[in-house]
């Protein structure tokens, strides 16, 4: 995921990247079954970028607890840099809650929320970021402690977040961008701040500048990859746009295969599309075709990802055309909308014009099939669904599938500009019907 992040993962476990472990009860000694379940209670919960205002200046992340009867959104609890536990200060041009991803860090039986500060000072050290693990419990969210930076990582450290088991190990791990490089921190983690060893997993020496991470499980064999979105400078300094595979190994992340697109990647997600056990990486190119924008599916085997498909708004069976400026792609994610078995795939369009109104935006959906995506199992969410019709809405600004009613059908968290809702999954669609809005919210979704 790059400034949503999208990022990224695939339909049922595949999304959470993480192995699985049933758990008796809360806070037994093993991994937390959904990575994303902060009070251990079996429900999933929702956490997102929060709004500011004269007291929370620096940066708020939005958490709102599952519960039988879907999200408590009546009581959402506000974590900030003010917030008792959490290290640091707010201040004005920091940005806590810029990234954000969640795993079972500790291995209490309780997910925690990592949250990435990248333009928090530190000392007199400008925008060199911050990386902080919020903890679960039994009461949910409380208290944190801050990651440290590797040497080299400072400047804008936590500019995005990924978690997954990359080892197979049974810990989780934190890969992030710092200093415009990538790096793997093992766990497990502990509260007082020791890690597993730590490492930068860049490109050595290949001019390769890291923006972007998107997680999950892509040749089958049960540990969790890593795809990072860059940007590499060849002879003459030509910049070069693309995608680099790691694959999860017993010592970290091995190199792989890359793909090289003619604009800037801005978003990933792995989702297994056409069921055949390996993820596909999805990849969101909004600045393609003069802003009209693409989404390439690199395709995934036991090797890792060979072979491509690009899905624009000009394909078959896709609601609307491409226009300049459309931005189709600036966020993605994938999971099971429909409860087939088969990863399925939203894309963002927050600059779409529609009926005469300047960047309504909307979603598409793409369902994936035997074979994979295709236009013509594609569905258009228009911004409707959250009232009248707005022009500047920019309705999917940032996009999340995921199972929060315990149903098997993936529900579609969506952002607008000032606004964000969650429509509940169906055997086709995700619905408006019932649709609820998500309090204090301001902007992407957790991974």
């Amino acid at each position: 995921m790059r400034r949503q992040t999208a990022a990224a993962l695939a339909a049922t476990l595949l999304a959470t990247g993480l192995t699985p472990v049933l758990l008796a009860a809360p806070a037994s000694a093993a991994v937390a079954r959904h990575y994303d379940d902060f009070n251990g209670d079996g429900r999933r919960d929702l956490a997102y970028r929060g709004t500011n205002d004269v007291d929370r200046h620096g940066g708020t992340v939005t958490v709102v607890y599952g519960t039988a009867g879907g999200l408590d959104t009546a009581h959402p609890r506000l974590i900030h840099q003010d917030s008792a536990g959490i290290p640091g200060a707010g201040e004005e041009d920091d940005q806590f809650g810029e990234s954000l991803a969640s795993a079972d860090l500790n291995k209490d039986g309780y997910a925690d929320l990592v949250v990435g500060n990248p333009t928090e000072h530190v000392g007199s050290t400008e925008y060199r970021g911050t990386v902080t693990v919020v903890w679960g419990s039994k009461s949910g969210l409380s208290g944190g402690t801050a990651v440290a930076p590797r040497s080299g990582a400072g400047g804008h450290f936590g500019r995005d977040l990924a978690t997954g088991d990359f080892t197979g190990d049974g810990s989780p791990d934190l890969a992030l961008i710092g200093g415009e490089e990538a790096w793997l921190y093992r766990g497990p983690f502990t509260r007082s701040g020791t890690t597993g060893t730590a490492s930068r997993i860049d490109k050595a020496g290949a001019g390769w500048y890291s923006h972007g991470l998107a997680a999950g499980r892509v040749n089958g064999d049960g540990r969790t990859d890593l795809a990072v979105l860059g940007t590499q400078y060849e002879t003459g300094d030509r910049a070069r746009h693309r995608v680099w595979f790691l694959k999860g190994s017993s010592s970290g992340l091995t190199s792989g295969p890359y793909k090289t697109f003619d604009s800037e990647p801005w978003a990933a997600t792995i989702g297994d599309f056409d069921k055949n056990g390996y993820g596909d990486i999805a990849v969101g190119l909004p600045d393609q075709s003069g802003g009209r924008g693409a989404v390439t599916v690199w395709r995934g085997t036991s090797a890792g990802p060979s072979g491509s498909t690009t899905f624009t708004q000009a394909t078959s069976g896709v609601t609307g055309s491409p226009e300049a400026g459309d931005g189709f792609g600036h966020a993605v994610s994938a999971a099971d909308a429909n409860g087939d078995g088969h990863a399925d795939l939203a894309v963002g369009v927050p600059q779409e014009d529609v009926d005469g109104r300047t960047d309504q935006g909307g979603v598409h959906l793409f369902r994936g099939g035997s074979g994979g995506l295709s236009g013509s199992r594609s569905s258009w969410i228009a911004q409707t669904v959250l009232g009248p019709a707005d022009a500047y809405a920019s309705f999917g600004g940032s996009v999340r599938l995921r199972d929060l009613t315990a149903d098997g059908r993936a529900d579609l968290g969506v952002g607008a500009q000032d606004r964000g809702a969650l429509l509940r999954g169906t055997s086709t669609t995700p619905t408006s019907r019932g649709a609820v809005t998500l309090p204090e919210f301001g902007g992407g979704f957790v991974d």
